[in-house]
C-alpha cells in the first residue's frame, strides 16, 4: 500500500525546491486546455485518499493540516462533477489487483449519471500505483476500463509512442493500458522521472484527443 504521509512529504518538498507554480483551477494551459485536480474521500473516514496527476507530475493528498494547506486550491470531487469534463483522468489505487473501495464507492455513485447517458463520448483514462511491480498495475486498470465503457467513455490509455514503457535499464512502470508506479513497501519509492514523463504524455495525448472529438461536435 502507498504510504500517503511519505508521498505527501516528497511533494511538499519539491514543491519548496521548485520556482514553478501550478495554475490554478479553470486557468488555460498551452493548447487551450483547462486541467482540473480533485480529490475523492473516503466514504467511511472522510480522509481523502485518491492520488491526481497533471503537466507537474503526481501528487498525493491525506486529510491531516499540511496536505489541507498545501492543497487548500484543489477541490474535492463529487460524481456529478464528471458531465462537466469532456475528459477524465482518474487516478485508481490498486488494492489486491483491483480498483481499491474507495474509487468503487464513488463510481457506484454515478448510477444517474449512466442513465442520463451524461459521459457518453467523453474521454477516459487511468493510472495507478501498486506496492511492486507484480502488484496488478495492468488488472487495476483494465478492470477499471470496464466501468468506463459502460458509461460509453471512449478509452485512452498510453501507446507505444511512449517509448518510455519500453525500458530495460530501470524497474519501471507503465503499460499500454496507462501510466503507473511502483511505490514500494511502506511508500518507500517516488515516482521516477520516466514513470513521471510517462505521466505528462498520457496527460497530453488524453487532452488531443479530447479536443479533436470536442472540434468535431
Amino acid at each position: 500500500m502507498v504510504n500517503w504521509k511519505s508521498l505527501l512529504r516528497s511533494q511538499l518538498d519539491e514543491k519548496k525546491k521548485s520556482t514553478k507554480k501550478d495554475p490554478p483551477i479553470g486557468k488555460p494551459k498551452r493548447g487551450g486546455s483547462k486541467a482540473y485536480y480533485v480529490y475523492v474521500r473516503d466514504p467511511k473516514t472522510k480522509k481523502i485518499k485518491k492520488v491526481s496527476f497533471g503537466s507537474g507530475g503526481l501528487r498525493a493528498k491525506i486529510n491531516n493540516p499540511k496536505a489541507r494547506q498545501a492543497f487548500a486550491h484543489i477541490p474535492v470531487a463529487t460524481p456529478d462533477d464528471l458531465a462537466g469534463a469532456d475528459a477524465v483522468i482518474f487516478g485508481i489505487p490498486a488494492r489486491f489487483g483491483n480498483m481499491c473501495a474507495q474509487m468503487r464507492n464513488f463510481l457506484d455513485q454515478t448510477g444517474g449519471l449512466w442513465a442520463q447517458n451524461a459521459l457518453v463520448g467523453k474521454v477516459g483514462s487511468v493510472f495507478t500505483a501498486t506496492n511492486c511491480q507484480h502488484g496488478g498495475q495492468e488488472t487495476t486498470i483494465i478492470s477499471s476500463y470496464i466501468t468506463l465503457l459502460h458509461h460509453g467513455m471512449v478509452i485512452v490509455g498510453l501507446p507505444y509512442s511512449e517509448m518510455r514503457q519500453c525500458t530495460m535499464a530501470e524497474i519501471t512502470g507503465g503499460s499500454p493500458y496507462g501510466v503507473s508506479t511502483v511505490a514500494g513497501s511502506g511508500g518507500s519509492r517516488m515516482p521516477s522521472e520516466n514513470e513521471l514523463a510517462m505521466a505528462r504524455f498520457q496527460g497530453r495525448h488524453v487532452a488531443t484527443i479530447a479536443k479533436k472529438l470536442a472540434i468535431n461536435e
